[in-house]
């Protein structure tokens, strides 16, 4: 395991809330090498004293093993104010931690992965077995994206490249890979043959409050989809690896991205719902609409087709949101009917199919939804009702941060929950072909009421076990 780590983006917002959290954590549970250094790289200018100050302030909360944790971590780090774009600057300053094989951590935009890229090389730090990591997103379309990528390359080989989607850091995550390939039961069913529908919602109580100028340039099908949904629809979607390591799992994700079927102007008018907020109530507080000059969405609803054997015929809704009525996370897999029903209560036509239910936050839980007769009468015509097997953990298990599970990934040299470059630019192809078709069709963005499911058109793409009685209704 490296024991260096260099951390550009030190006084962002992701290194606050989540990185230095993390290595924290991590020190504390003693999972870090006795060596190990931090070096954070950012824009304003502390000295080391001034950063440390800085960051005891937003991290110390008071438990005396998170805050001995946190002295420990300060005095391991070191500050740099650097601007990325200097590489003769970079080099002079960062030369001296080449002294040993290193993590450096991008977490800044993706404007400066390349002149960060330059910066390090020149400096000595991605020579021998350092790592590069990166943080999503990879890019702004195919095109940017396949630059970044030959800029990387050129400077060291994609083994040692490690682009970060958070997502699959998430053990509920990794537990789809579990369900689908570790039981008989659901790798016989995992096919058009039985499957009628799979839907990916994930929805985000939180609005764009401070990030106005990133959201203006990516949007929610940039922001959310391009990465976290479509990883999420690979595990589900892939075929079995022939081993549960890196390249294995890495390859039958690219096969399904690279299955996507483009979008066309003519397909987006009913496969696809643009919509932004306006003001409205989340959480019974008043919230503002997020207003901008640029047509970008915060709402996006997709109906997606992957064209192979497996999966032909079987739609996958993708919906995510922005100022939502609730966080959620979920797949809902919903199966065909049985092919002849005999029973007289319900009519077939009123029969609800059988539905696998994976939520992955804020709760885990796992539901299958069936067809029983346990609360019918004992005489009488047999009358089946819905019923439910939840399979969910109790009590819930305490989870770590999913980026205390990346960084020691990292740091170990194991790339299985990270993305490759192949499949970056596959899920770019598809997002781009979304993207041309909506300005070709100018495809409108819709206004929704902070607090709702989105714009009305959108209620087609929603699961329905958002609402109680497994049916649909009005999204907004």
């Amino acid at each position: 395991m490296h024991d260096t780590l260099l951390l550009f983006g030190a006084t962002g917002d992701l290194s606050q809330r989540y990185l230095f959290p993390s290595l924290q954590h991590l020190l504390r549970d003693r999972l870090l090498p006795p060596d190990f250094r931090v070096v954070a790289v950012g824009r304003s200018d502390y000295d080391d004293g001034g950063f440390q100050a800085w960051l005891r302030e937003r991290l110390a909360n008071g438990d005396s093993r998170d805050d001995t944790a946190l002295e420990d971590l300060l005095r391991r780090t070191h500050y740099h104010a650097l601007d990325l774009n200097d590489a003769e600057a970079m080099a002079a300053t960062l030369s001296q931690y080449a002294d040993r094989p290193s993590v450096s951590y991008l977490s800044t935009p993706p404007d400066l992965f390349a002149p960060a890229t330059r910066g390090l090389k020149a400096a000595g730090l991605l020579e021998g077995e350092s790592r590069l990591v990166l943080e999503k997103p990879i890019g702004h379309d195919l095109a940017s994206a396949r630059e970044i990528n030959a800029t990387l390359k050129a400077a060291l080989d994609e083994s040692r490249i490690f682009r970060i989607d958070h997502y699959l850091g998430k053990a509920p995550v990794q537990n789809l890979l579990a369900l689908r390939f570790g039981n008989t039961l659901m790798e016989a069913v995992w096919h058009n043959r039985w499957i009628e529908s799979v839907d990916i919602l994930v929805a985000e109580t939180a609005g764009v409050d401070g990030r106005e100028g990133y959201y203006a340039n990516y949007g929610a099908l940039r922001d959310m989809v391009q990465n976290h949904m479509l990883q999420l629809l690979a595990l589900i979607a892939m075929e079995p690896p022939s081993a549960l390591d890196a390249d294995s799992i890495r390859d039958e994700k690219r096969k399904v991205l690279r299955s996507l079927r483009p979008m066309t102007p003519a397909d987006v008018g009913k496969h696809s719902v643009r919509g932004r907020y306006e003001a409205g109530v989340v959480d019974g507080e008043a919230v503002r609409g997020f207003k901008h000059d640029s047509e970008v969405e915060t709402f996006v609803a997709l109906r997606a087709h992957i064209d192979n054997w497996r999966w032909s015929g079987v739609p996958f809704r993708i919906v995510t949101g922005k100022r939502m009525p609730s966080r959620a996370t979920e797949v809902v897999v919903s199966f065909k009917p049985v092919s002849h029903w005999v029973f007289e209560r319900p009519s077939k036509e009123r029969a609800r199919s059988n539905r696998l239910r994976m939520r992955l936050q804020p709760e885990e839980t796992i539901e299958l939804g069936l067809m029983g007769s346990l609360a019918a009468p004992e005489w009488g015509a047999t009358e089946l009702q819905p019923m439910s097997l939840d399979l969910s953990m109790s009590p819930a298990p305490i989870r770590r941060i999913a980026y205390e599970r990346l960084l020691i990934d990292a740091l170990k040299g194991d790339q299985t929950l990270f993305v490759r470059d192949d499949e970056v630019e596959a899920a770019w192809h598809w997002i781009d072909s979304i993207s041309d078709a909506w300005r070709q069709a100018q495809t409108p963005v819709q206004p929704y009421p902070a607090g709702s499911w989105g714009p009305p058109a959108a209620v087609d793409f929603l699961p329905a076990t958002l609402f109680g009685n497994g049916h649909k209704k009005k999204a907004s």
